[in-house]
């Protein structure tokens, strides 16, 4: 059977959403090729015409989901509702971003399934993770040297992606809500204390 110009890559596209969305909200280990392709209505060895492993597959979803965090950054920062690192912040630390982990930050649903992956799923998110921290060190003052602004910017992605985290952990909603606000000044009190 002959397939459409570009039929191939909209499955692969297909395969990587619906495994983004598994993996971030049920974790990487807690989900089989067989059931993630059945959910897609497609069969386990078809699987194998786009990816070599699932591994493959991860490393590819961690890419594609940390650049696309990055990206909704990157709106909010152009939004102008407020300084640029202010919006970052307040649009990571949000309680709509805490209640869809499935579409959120793939850094804060996986970290440690990464942790415990194979060395190309950690080469992924160590390259995405440098790019998102770069993106967080152009906000900050140029008159802070840029070693400087690339530690201040890894310590605020740090407690964003902590407070994330753990504000999820909780089954208190008043509580997270309170850790989400703590976090926020929190992360800001660092560039603070930088300009300061």
């Amino acid at each position: 059977m002959r397939y459409a110009k570009g039929h191939k890559e909209a499955t692969r596209d297909r395969i990587v959403d619906a495994a983004a969305m598994r993996f971030r909200r049920d974790g990487i280990g807690a989900v089989g090729v067989a059931s993630l392709m059945g959910e897609i209505g497609l069969t386990q060895g078809g699987f194998y015409n786009h990816f070599e492993s699932k591994d493959d597959l991860a490393r590819e979803v961690i890419v594609e989901s940390l650049a696309g965090t990055r990206q909704l950054l990157e709106d909010a920062i152009a939004s102008g509702r407020s300084d640029g690192l202010s919006a970052a912040i307040n649009y990571y630390l949000r309680a709509e971003h805490r209640d869809q982990p499935g579409y959120g930050c793939a850094a804060a649903a996986l970290a440690v399934d990464i942790a415990r992956g194979s060395p190309a799923m950690k080469s992924a998110f160590t390259g995405e993770l440098r790019k998102t921290i770069a993106l967080l060190a152009e906000l900050l003052p140029s008159s802070i040297k840029p070693k400087r602004r690339r530690e201040t910017a890894a310590a605020i992605f740090a407690s964003m992606l902590g407070t994330l985290v753990i504000a999820r952990a909780v089954d208190d909603e008043a509580l997270s809500d309170e850790l989400l606000a703590a976090g926020r000044r929190a992360a800001l009190s660092i560039a603070q204390q930088q300009v300061a």
